[in-house]
């Protein structure tokens, strides 16, 4: 098992009790570059250096560096990282949960990164339980913040889904601050009338094609082809060809493009194929879907 990125405890008013927090993500990427130089090939790597008053550039040691705060141009106030990691900060230690949500009030855009949370040993193992299964019976989440990599992260603690799991979820959010306003890129947005038969004709697409999400299922296609790239390369084969799409087709109706899409899908027609069209919304859709379009116009 790894390391705990940050021990300390769980704080509910006079309840308290130690826990460790781990890390739920890790790179899967098994493809490194290293930088070389396309003259020579030889590795190019990268020295740091401090530039005098002379312009004369000195190497600098890892442990001769600190960092610096430019408090007016070209003026400095030296900063050591110890000095930093001493700060007076509650949460460093103690992550205390100030406020309980619903789950469901959470949204998505605020997540940053999962943690796995344990109890520190088995005597924090009682209050860890109990806790933990008040989270799941009342769907809440606690919110409190902790000091992590050099910042003070707002997080949230909930017991996981899988109720076979005896663990908690931590989720390190963002501040609404870090978030941009979503009113300056949907201002602009034309919001036309809704045609009922063109919805129902799009809700039944989307159900046809809805199932249980299945993380399994999805992988990354780019490291996939980036090695099929290297093997060629290493193989002195012809390097693989950029994936070309599917020309677009004869723009037509939405109303025909949306019949077409559930349709291809089904023997069945769908259920409302008599209706009428939808005026004046066109999007371009696949050859084949135009000519299934074609065709059921001309059966009509």
């Amino acid at each position: 098992m790894a390391r705990p990125f940050w021990s300390g405890q769980i704080q509910i008013s006079l309840v308290t009790f130690g826990v460790k927090l781990f890390p739920a993500v890790e790179a899967k990427s098994e493809i490194r570059f290293h930088q070389i130089s396309r003259k020579t090939g030889d590795r190019v790597r990268h020295q740091k250096v401090s530039a005098g008053e002379s312009g004369d550039e000195q190497p600098v040691e890892k442990d001769e560096i600190v960092k610096g705060y430019e408090y007016s141009k070209g003026e400095y106030i030296q900063i050591d990282p110890q000095e930093i990691a001493n700060l007076r900060i509650p949460s460093r230690h103690t992550l205390e949960l100030q406020q309980f949500v619903s789950l469901k009030d959470l949204e998505p855009a605020f997540f940053e990164k999962p943690y796995f949370v344990t109890p520190e040993n088995d005597s924090q193992a009682e209050a860890f339980a109990v806790v933990r299964k008040a989270l799941a019976d009342t769907h809440r989440a606690g919110l409190g913040k902790i000091a992590l990599s050099g910042r003070e992260h707002l997080m949230a603690i909930s017991a996981p889904d899988d109720d076979s799991l005896p663990g908690l979820m931590g989720y390190a959010l963002r501040y609404a601050a870090e978030l941009r306003k979503p009113q300056e890129y949907f201002a602009g947005i034309r919001t036309p009338a809704i045609n009922e038969e063109s919805l129902g004709l799009a809700k039944e697409l989307i159900q046809r094609k809805t199932s249980k999400f299945d993380p399994e299922k999805f992988t990354d296609q780019y490291e996939a082809a980036l090695r099929e790239l290297i093997e060629a390369k290493m193989k002195h084969l012809p390097i693989p060809q950029e994936h070309v799409p599917a020309p677009r087709g004869k723009v037509v109706d939405l109303m025909e493009a949306l019949r077409a899409s559930v349709g291809s899908g089904s023997k069945k027609p769908p259920a409302r194929e008599t209706a009428a069209r939808s005026k004046g919304k066109k999007v371009a859709v696949m050859p084949g879907h135009a000519k299934a379009a074609d065709k059921r116009r001309k059966s009509a």
